[in-house]
């Protein structure tokens, strides 16, 4: 019987052995945990915190005039109303209150001149006027007690108490402060006259802007001398500054006498500028000047912008190009983008377009090269942003951040 009882013995559990302990897999556990968590913080960080510093330059429309050119000529930029400022009257300046480059519109105060000798000669005109006003009322008084004068006379002669001279005598009197009264009355009106022309010189010591422009010379400072006429010394200011109206800006060009017969009113022009060469810009001519300089042999024609931009600006050289108005071929559209910004991959070009901070690859067709430029024949817009320098690895939805230089 003690053979079965062994058997069972080994089949009982043994609750009093120590049991295993739990902590090495937790431990194990929570070290997974972390060093995933790690590994996603620093996958995070490296494709959505970093950002690649590029380099970008905008896509940009030009227009050029193809075959249509008859005739080439060179000229300016000039402004049709450009003015210097100044004062109708000599005195010190006491304050400047514009800038080169700043905006100013019609009958902004641009300046002011020391109005203290101009205030106390209008203040002793103020105080003629009011003693001839004074002086007036005077006689208005005298002169009534003159008519009651005249009259009570000529009641007493009629009764036959006074003599005819005593009433001559009174009559005389009336009559002479009545010719006192009207010559006080034009006093009164040469002082106010007097009294007005000092409120005017007053109001000429403030210098305002004769129409809205922009202050391209700043010509004098607070302390300086003002004056119609420059001395010989030079010491004295004749302007304030130099107002252009920026919409009246167009082309002068001097144009040989041997091909005038090829400028024609409303005949279109392309207008290039030194500063942008290439950059064609749509212009008309509006005027040709019906006399020519003998010195040079030439004629000057005017040309008007079809559309003025904020980079044409005064006396900046400019080549035109008249076209033949005679010919249907409209001007020509180019869409241009940096050689730096083309790309290439498996034999196809293609540029990265930045959009809300990311780039992404579109594929292009380019055709030829101007300058520094590449004519885009499909694939971009005017506007967009494309990536012209950056390392080689980028990545489509890469983040991106503009190089300083």
């Amino acid at each position: 019987m003690s053979a079965p009882k062994h058997k069972l013995d080994e089949l009982r559990i043994d609750r009093t052995a120590p049991r295993p302990s739990r902590l090495p897999w937790v431990l194990l556990m929570l070290l997974v945990l972390g060093g995933g968590a790690a590994a996603g913080v620093k996958w995070w960080q490296d494709n959505q915190v970093k950002a690649v510093a590029v380099r970008t330059a905008l896509v940009r429309e030009s227009t050029t005039g193809g075959d249509r050119t008859l005739l080439n000529s060179s000229g300016y930029v000039t402004a049709r109303r450009e003015a210097t400022v100044s004062s109708k009257v000599t005195g010190k300046v006491t304050e400047v209150l514009v800038e080169e480059g700043m905006q100013v519109e019609e009958g902004q105060v641009l300046a002011r001149i020391d109005p203290s000798n101009t205030e106390m000669s209008l203040k002793l005109a103020e105080a003629q006027l009011g003693s001839a006003q004074k002086a007036l009322q005077e006689t208005r008084v005298r002169l009534a007690q003159a008519e009651r004068d005249r009259k009570r006379s000529s009641e007493l002669v009629t009764d036959g108490v006074a003599s005819q001279s005593d009433l001559d005598q009174t009559a005389t009197e009336a009559a002479s402060l009545k010719a006192q009264l009207e010559r006080q009355r034009a006093d009164i009106a040469v002082a106010e006259r007097e009294v007005a022309l000092w409120q005017q010189q007053i109001d000429d010591m403030v210098i305002r802007a004769p129409f809205t422009g922009v202050v391209t010379a700043k010509n004098a400072q607070p302390g300086e001398m003002l004056s119609l006429m420059s001395g010989g010394g030079g010491f004295a200011r004749t302007g304030i500054c130099t107002i252009v109206d920026m919409k009246s800006l167009e082309i002068e060009v001097d144009v040989s006498e041997s091909y005038i017969n090829r400028v024609t009113a409303d005949q279109p022009v392309v207008a290039t500028l030194d500063s942008y060469p290439d950059w064609k810009i749509p212009a008309r001519v509006i005027a040709i000047i019906p006399t020519a300089d003998r010195q040079k042999a030439t004629v000057k024609v005017r040309v008007a912008f079809e559309e003025l931009d904020a980079r044409i600006l005064p006396e900046m050289s400019v080549k035109v190009a008249f076209q033949n108005a005679e010919t249907e071929q409209p001007l020509e559209r180019l869409l241009l983008a940096p050689k730096a910004a083309i790309r290439e991959r498996d034999g196809k070009e293609f540029v990265w377009v930045v959009r809300e901070g990311r780039v992404v690859p579109r594929p292009i067709a380019a055709g030829e090269a101007q300058g520094d430029e590449v004519v885009v024949i499909t694939g971009l817009a005017p506007g967009e942003q494309v990536v012209v320098e950056g390392p080689d690895d980028l990545a489509d939805g890469a983040s991106v951040t503009e190089k300083v230089q």
